[in-house]
């Protein structure tokens, strides 16, 4: 049971639930205020659900009440619910999991090989750059230090991936290297072209990624230092079915353009090009007119709900057809509710794949400089886009082939 699951529990079992019509009045679990509860169209006035867009503890508590069932006697049982459940493929997925690091390596190896090493004339010929990109996305595949990642490099280079290992140091170093940020993106989109013809459904989401470096500073208010970890955001647009990263943005936490609602029509434009985009889900953060506008230039369907002071008129949106989606949008938003949040559910698929990435390669980068940092995420989910490439070729038999448009 999750946490948000058992506060429910333990707010249905104070027994302080009122129900008004189709409404239930439930009360904070601290006691301090109420939420407005609509089960049935799984809708609370919380904080957490205007944040989340998802089940929280209060509507957890309404479900459990209306479980409960008392006889004659006066005898109360309360029924948990069943929590759906999904069949797994385990000869398939067997099959992935004893061969995937070698298979990894094998589908880097094929995008890598697109990347042009620059002409060295004089002096000592440095690391081939395929070959110190390969080096550093594996280091990160296999969650070790450089130095320790050295017995794999040897092993790669035995097995013709690259042509010897190179020193821990080059693999620092072309972390450290602002040009292999693009590259790094161009291969996360690439990655994900082999399921072009499986995804027509996305979602958008952020989250973030800690880093081994803090901001001090000293308060005058309080008369002491002050000291906060600083992290990362990445931004990313997934089909729902293979939870495949189609595009990827990595900001600072905080500061200028590292607002989610931002990020929506580059990374919606970037999928475009390589995926036919039927349905679009996002939560409320991303809920906008320019959003709006891209998603259905794009020929897709927007899935974001309204906020609670949205109106059925854009507010102050001059051009007519731009009036018309958002009153289409919000339409469809108010009346068909249930319809909606069948497929808004499909959100969720971008938050399993953070969970995919952050429990695979880890929640932290352990670079210093930002540009280093940035790398680091990005070979995160291109680790992950790779994995996720090896399930599709034995669970659904897809073959991955890399750079065959001239447009990649």
């Amino acid at each position: 049971m999750e946490t948000r699951e058992e506060r429910g529990l333990a707010i249905a079992l104070a027994g302080k639930l009122q129900q008004k019509g189709d409404l239930w009045v439930v009360p904070s679990q601290n006691g301090h205020g109420k939420y407005l509860v609509e089960p049935d169209a799984t809708t609370c006035t919380c904080p957490d659900y205007e944040a989340r867009g998802d089940k929280c503890k209060h509507l957890f508590a309404v479900e459990y009440t209306l479980l409960r069932e008392t006889n004659a006697q006066g005898e109360t049982t309360v029924t948990e619910s069943v929590k759906v459940t999904y069949r797994q493929e385990w000869p398939a997925y067997n099959a992935a999991q004893v061969v995937e690091k070698e298979r990894v390596a094998a589908f880097l190896h094929g995008l890598c090989s697109a990347i042009e090493n620059p002409v060295h004339e004089n002096g000592r010929p440095p690391l081939p750059l395929s070959d110190a990109v390969f080096c550093a996305v594996m280091k990160v595949y296999g969650g070790t230090s450089g130095r320790r990642a050295m017995t794999d490099m040897r092993q790669y280079a035995e097995n013709g991936y690259i042509d010897r290992a190179p020193h821990y140091n080059s693999i620092f170093n072309v972390m450290e290297n602002p040009i292999l940020t693009p590259i790094l993106k161009a291969m996360i989109e690439e990655s994900a072209r082999p399921l072009r013809d499986v995804e027509t459904d996305f979602a958008v989401d952020s989250s973030g990624f800690s880093t081994s470096t803090y901001a001090r500073w000293f308060d005058h208010k309080y008369g002491r230092e002050m000291v906060k970890n600083t992290w990362l955001k990445a931004h990313v647009m997934i089909g729902v079915s293979t939870n495949v990263v189609t595009s990827v943005e990595v900001t600072p936490n905080r500061g200028p353009g590292t607002g989610d609602i931002r990020h929506l029509p580059a990374l919606l434009a970037s999928t475009a090009k390589r995926f036919n985009v039927k349905k679009l889900s996002a939560d409320r953060a991303y809920m906008g007119h320019d959003n709006l506008d891209a998603i259905d230039a794009a020929g897709a369907f927007p899935l974001i709900p309204f906020k609670s002071n949205h109106r059925g008129v854009g507010e102050h949106y001059k051009p007519t057809a731009s009036r018309a989606i958002w009153r289409r949008t919000y339409d469809f938003f108010t009346q068909n509710r249930e319809e909606f949040l069948k497929h808004y559910h499909q959100r969720s698929n971008v938050e399993t794949t953070f969970h995919m990435i952050k429990a695979k390669f880890g929640t932290r980068v352990r670079s210093k400089s930002p540009v280093a940092q940035t790398n680091e995420v990005l070979a995160k989910v291109l680790c992950h886009n790779l994995c996720c490439l090896v399930s599709a070729f034995y669970e659904l038999g897809i073959e991955a082939t890399f750079w065959q448009s001239k447009s990649a």
